[in-house]
């Protein structure tokens, strides 16, 4: 990990994604009427408040089997514990079990309301599952109840970044310039958030910040190559990108957008190096295989294809990039059932990507199920009908965000 994971957050995906490393602490226990009792109790198995506290030990010590079997306990005797609701929640994410974590935390909403710590993490569990768009209400609600949390505010405008609403992301990121001003990621999603909002002054001051303080550190030189990345500046992109892998060979992600940029000029035998190269020093990220998954489809080697993407969703099964580029590649090879699976499993992520409905009706045609087909073509239509007249709004109207701001 670089040196700015000192940060609440830390990139881990092609878009910067920043996975949280800190989770909101845990309630105190509340007895009947709701008042926290800190008072320390002897140990004995009969009484709740020691079985809560004794599993708050247990999570803060990392013993995450025992933690859920005391705060399970406790729901036993007081079924409308807020507090063990919420702590259970919190054992389920750090075990990546997120449908059980969010019914533990929106159950203790339910019984609590408005709290910001539950609140909190009921955005993380999502935002963790890169649900972006299901993470916003909660980090609101965080940042309007406690306008002080640098966190809730810092990923509220990931969030917006990650939805690609840069206006919003912008406005939720100003407030914070103070205290993350020797944040590169920070300065580096501002920056990027400034200039597709057209808020020049905001980018050119961002951006002077970043140079500043990232200096000649590999991590500046990610950040520049990932800033001309998205300007489609290719040529400088990659410049920057090998000044960084040249100081520091096995900085994550380095050689991933390396990958990406040599994919942009075609080069697929230099791509496929690169994600190899990033695979090897993360072997946990999904995105290198996927991005392999599809060199391999590109040259027709098919069968290569369905294991890398296969290897990206065991890693993360909600990339949905993979459950349709699997598909696809089971398509081409004929194997129609397993195909219409996969995309399956890629419309349940993606409802609205007529790309995928597409995909649908094509291999039902095959399967010779005309009438869904032709459902499905439909709707890919209609879709496609919608992002057209989007387009054109947005040619009319080039700014539509710009005088919006996050709903508090």
């Amino acid at each position: 990990m670089s040196s700015t994971s000192r940060n609440p957050a830390r990139f881990v995906c092609p878009l910067g994604l920043m996975w949280v490393v800190l989770f909101a602490a845990g309630l105190p226990f509340a007895n009947a009427q709701g008042t926290a009792q800190n008072t320390t109790l002897p140990d004995t198995s009969s009484d709740p408040r020691a079985i809560f506290e004794r599993g708050q030990t247990a999570l803060q010590q990392g013993h995450l089997p025992e933690a859920e079997a005391d705060f399970r306990a406790v729901l036993k005797t007081d079924p409308n514990s807020t507090p063990a609701y919420a702590n259970l929640g919190v054992v389920y994410m750090r075990e990546k079990h997120w449908k059980s974590a969010l019914a533990m935390l929106q159950k203790a909403e339910q019984l609590s309301p408005g709290i910001p710590g539950i609140q909190l993490n009921i955005g993380l569990a999502y935002y963790r599952q890169s649900k972006f768009q299901e993470a916003i209400p909660a980090f609101q609600s965080v940042v309007h109840s406690s306008p002080s949390s640098v966190q809730a505010r810092y990923l509220l405008g990931l969030c917006y970044f990650f939805i690609q609403d840069y206006s919003s992301a912008a406005g939720a990121l100003q407030p914070l310039q103070e205290q993350e001003s020797m944040d590169l990621n920070f300065l580096y999603v501002l920056a990027i958030s400034a200039w597709k909002s057209k808020l020049p002054e905001l980018e050119q001051r961002t951006m002077s910040r970043l140079v500043k303080v990232g200096g000649d550190t590999p991590e500046f030189h990610l950040l520049m190559g990932k800033a001309h990345f998205n300007r489609e500046e290719y040529d400088d992109a990659i410049k920057e990108l090998k000044l960084a892998a040249q100081a520091s060979p096995k900085l994550p992600f380095v050689h991933f957008y390396l990958g990406l940029t040599e994919m942009k000029k075609q080069n697929f035998d230099d791509a496929r190096a690169e994600f190899l190269k990033d695979s090897e020093i993360e072997p946990d990220v999904s995105y290198n295989y996927d991005q392999l998954g599809v060199i391999a489809a590109n040259q027709q080697r098919l069968k290569q294809a369905e294991e890398y993407f296969s290897k990206a969703l065991r890693i993360d099964p909600n990339l949905a990039s993979s459950r349709y580029q699997l598909a696809r590649a089971l398509q081409n090879q004929g194997e129609y059932a397993k195909a219409l699976l996969e995309a399956d499993a890629a419309l349940k992520l993606q409802p609205d990507n007529a790309s995928i409905h597409y995909l649908c009706g094509q291999i039902l045609q095959h399967l010779g199920r005309t009438e869904e087909a032709k459902a499905e073509m439909q709707k890919a239509a209609g879709i496609s009908n919608q992002e057209r007249a989007q387009r054109q709004k947005e040619l009319e109207n080039p700014d539509p965000d710009l005088r919006q701001s996050p709903e508090p």
